[in-house]
């Protein structure tokens, strides 16, 4: 399909003898013209923006649609504005299919302009560009709802029927529903919307699912009095964790099953689009869409853990989360064990993060004391209220896994 669009790009750059290039109706770049020439003008910032970064800025997009293009059916004539960065005149083709703008073709305007003729010529390739957008727009529809299907879906027949329709949808073959993948959660995502699957190289199929509404206990585990980050280079958590209402799914296509590296760089790609909390995790890769739903909740967990502690994240791979595998597993609406609810009590934020850097330090007085800053006697002092508030023995491995458990799930 991206072929298709640079063939009708070159097309229309060849028609009016001026590189041209294509942008969805939300200013991401789909193809470009190539740029030979030597005037230095030919590439203005807003053009190398473009290009470079794939994407308009929103002040940029608000100048240009202040002329009308959301609306035009003819071409757009738009003047240069050296303060905006555009330092040439612009031609616009908006881009429709049956009345509705899908895109927009620019070109530098030129003294003497193309002529009436070879406009209306650039037009008919413009309205071929719409059709194509049109029926990439119902391919990525109906792509995101088998995929949400998929995972969504009760166990059983309704899951192996959703299966099914996707793999159908994504036709068969290594470059289809046969070859190799992973898939990426992005936690929140900003709106019920998924890009579309043009917009992200290597993705099969993205959908967007309504995320579990939950907060951790604000007094739960808190910020030590210093801080600063904790051993292992953990900082504390500083609250409650974001309300999610919609996280965002990609099915990523991979080379091989070894090389997860194209779906840890998608999933750093879409984190720029989501807000400052969002985290992201990736699944571990697996031939075709076996087991997809279990992958779905590998991805969870990872982007789960990742927010729990960032030292694994912001993009964090299942497989690189340790201990946070079991706990992910466990119901999110789990409550703390008895003994350790005196430590969440909000009153002894110091006894909490005492008890989990000494844990985290594998029981380890003198690397405790350092990380947390403070002398031996006051560590042991600390220790040994957090054993008469809890009834822990932390001499015991036992009482020391309950507690160490229970402060990581209370970091989820």
């Amino acid at each position: 399909m991206k072929g298709d669009y640079q063939e009708l790009v070159d097309e229309i750059s060849a028609l009016l003898a001026a590189p041209a290039t294509l942008e969805n109706r939300d200013f991401e770049l789909i193809a470009f013209g190539a740029h030979d020439s030597d005037d230095d003008g030919a590439m203005d910032p807003v053009r190398t923006r473009s290009i470079l970064t794939r994407k308009s800025s929103p002040a940029v997009r608000a100048w240009f649609e202040g002329f009308g293009i959301t609306r035009a059916t003819a071409p757009v004539r738009i003047p240069a504005a050296p303060d905006a960065g555009v330092f040439r005149d612009r031609i616009c083709l908006p881009v429709r299919h049956r009345g509705i703008a899908l895109g927009y073709v620019w070109l530098l305007d030129t003294t003497p302009g193309p002529t009436d003729a070879q406009l209306a010529a650039a037009m008919e390739v413009a309205e071929r560009i719409g059709g194509l957008l049109a029926d990439e727009e119902r391919a990525g529809t109906d792509l995101s709802r088998e995929f949400r299907a998929v995972l969504t879906a009760d166990r059983g027949w309704q899951y192996d029927m959703a299966v099914a329709a996707l793999r159908t949808a994504l036709g068969g073959g290594e470059r289809g529903a046969d070859g190799p993948h992973a898939v990426v959660c992005i936690a929140p995502w900003p709106s019920r919307d998924a890009p579309p699957v043009r917009s992200l190289p290597g993705a099969a199929a993205l959908c967007t699912v309504p995320g579990a509404a939950t907060r951790a206990p604000a007094s739960a585990v808190r910020t030590s009095r210093s801080g600063t980050a904790r051993a292992g280079g953990e900082p504390a958590a500083e609250g409650p964790t974001p309300l999610v209402t919609h996280v965002l799914a990609v099915l990523l296509r991979l080379r091989t099953l070894d090389t997860p590296s194209p779906a840890i760089a998608a999933a750093e790609r879409l984190l720029t689009s989501a807000p400052g909390t969002a985290t992201a995790g990736v699944s571990s890769p697996r031939q075709g869409l076996a087991d997809l739903g279990v992958a779905w909740r590998q991805a969870i967990s990872a982007a789960r853990a990742s927010r729990a502690a960032p030292r694994l994240g912001p993009v964090a791979q299942w497989a690189d989360i340790g201990p946070y595998r079991t706990l992910t597993a466990l119901p999110e609406d789990l409550s703390p064990d008895p003994a350790v609810l005196p430590l969440f009590d909000g009153s002894h934020a110091d006894l909490t993060d005492t008890a989990e850097t000494y844990l985290d330090c594998g029981g380890q007085a003198g690397r405790t004391a350092s990380a947390l800053g403070i002398h031996r006697q006051t560590l042991y002092y600390r220790l040994s209220r957090i054993e008469q508030l809890t009834g822990l023995d932390l001499a015991d491995g036992e009482d020391r896994l309950l507690l160490h458990m229970a402060l990581k799930t209370a970091r989820l």
